[in-house]
């Protein structure tokens, strides 16, 4: 059984990962590693340095590659005959396409990983691809598909697929190769959720606000947002890894506790973390409070620290990430602004309801910013939102969108928009 798991980024061996016969895991970077002029740590929480760190800052760190999903991570248990709280084991099979820069390879793996040819890449046709989201909304741990070569792995709660688009091509690529997108299709009760989401995030856009770039796709009777990763980028031809982690690992925490009410930062920690870390502090703080802003005005109420990301480089270069899975609760039954509440306190307060000028002073104190400076930027915002919402509305359907969910979506943002006017009296 393995025991030692390489960690490989830009064409070197990091470290290693080692788990003791009674389970326990260390990491160990490499002396290569420490010795390159390009290197960055594995996260802000592991800091690059000689000698072993401990299971308390790696374990979080893996399990926070993992899918936050029970079902998900029992599926893969039973699939790869390892327990499903065994982090090591489950990354020893889906790590060699994480989100980030590194891959976790199994030592026999190592040289086919770093020195093979050309990997090997199953294109897939139209129908394909259909197939795959069709199992993904029956079975939401049918990440890869029986026979698949290449494994991969990505955190969060949503059932998805990863696939590499090359040519306009879709492909399920293996060993170094990289996946560039993210396919997610509507699941459950929330139809209409990858409409939302693409929604959300143009109209983040919209106010400047980084986003990643999506768009909804249709394959075959199939729908599904597809989201281009911005931890991976194309140069010369050759799609390279950047190294990524979401606020959780940045902060030694595990996913169990990405929500504020179960023991997970708030907005004082993670400003906090970005006066610590970031290389363009001023700037990400104004950027995170933006996005803290946005999601108490459209009502996102799923805006945890997992949803939250650093963009790491050589020479200690630290962004915030690009902002990932915004969506607004208001379009779904029941939910209703009165009972809605978010995933991090705003001045002291969940409820959006509870949520006024006063709030966003005291927010403003714990983010480092100027309270009326922060207010009339949420006024300001507050006011355009409306014929924002028309505008992004009128341009997706003009994509082709078409679900139902858009103009109930449409109505309750502006409704909602008017309401946080009135608010920020």
């Amino acid at each position: 059984m393995t025991t030692h798991l390489v960690a490989f980024a830009e064409g070197l061996v990091m470290g290693t990962v080692t788990q003791s016969k009674g389970g326990r895991l260390t990491f160990l970077y490499s002396d290569q590693w420490l010795a390159s002029s390009g290197a960055y740590p594995l996260s802000v929480s592991i800091p690059l340095a000689p000698g072993q760190q401990g299971q308390r800052k790696i374990e979080p760190f893996l399990w926070g590659l993992l899918p936050d999903n029970e079902i998900v991570l029992g599926q893969w248990a039973r699939k790869f005959h390892v327990s499903p709280r065994n982090v090591f084991g489950l990354i020893a099979n889906v790590g060699e396409d994480c989100a980030g820069a590194v891959q976790f390879v199994q030592p026999e793996r190592l040289d086919a990983v770093r020195l093979g040819a050309r990997p090997e890449v199953q294109w897939l046709d139209e129908a394909g691809v259909a197939d795959r989201l069709r199992a993904l909304r029956q079975d939401q741990s049918a990440w890869r598909m029986a026979g698949d070569t290449g494994q991969f792995s990505l955190g969060g709660a949503q059932p998805k697929t990863a696939l590499l688009l090359e040519n306009d091509r879709w492909g399920v690529p293996s060993g170094r190769l990289p996946t560039t997108h993210i396919l997610k299709p509507p699941t459950g009760e929330f139809d209409g959720h990858a409409e939302n989401e693409h929604f959300c995030l143009e109209l983040a856009r919209s106010f400047n606000l980084p986003v990643a770039n999506s768009e909804i796709r249709r394959f075959e009777d199939q729908i599904a947002i597809v989201i281009e990763r911005y931890d991976r980028v194309k140069t010369g031809g050759t799609i390279h890894r950047v190294h990524q982690e979401d606020v959780s690992q940045a902060m030694g925490l595990p996913p169990t506790k990405k929500y504020q009410s179960d023991g997970g930062p708030g907005v004082r920690e993670i400003a906090e973390l970005l006066t610590t870390f970031s290389t363009a502090p001023v700037e990400d703080i104004k950027t995170f409070v933006g996005a803290i802003a946005f999601n108490w005005l459209v009502a996102g109420t799923d805006a945890h620290a997992k949803n939250y990301a650093l963009l790491l480089g050589s020479e200690s270069r630290i962004r915030l990430a690009p902002l990932y899975d915004l969506a607004s609760a208001l379009p779904y039954p029941g939910m209703h602004p009165i009972g809605l509440k978010l995933a991090m306190k705003i001045g002291g307060e969940y409820g959006l309801r509870n949520i006024a000028a006063r709030q966003w002073r005291k927010l403003a104190v714990e983010a480092h910013q100027n309270p009326e400076e922060v207010l009339a930027n949420l006024r300001a915002t507050a006011e355009a939102m409306p014929d924002r919402v028309l505008t992004v509305q009128q341009r997706v359907e003009r994509e082709g969108l078409t679900h139902e969910i858009l103009g109930r979506l449409s109505d309750r943002l502006i409704a909602r928009a008017k309401e946080c006017q009135h608010l920020l009296r």
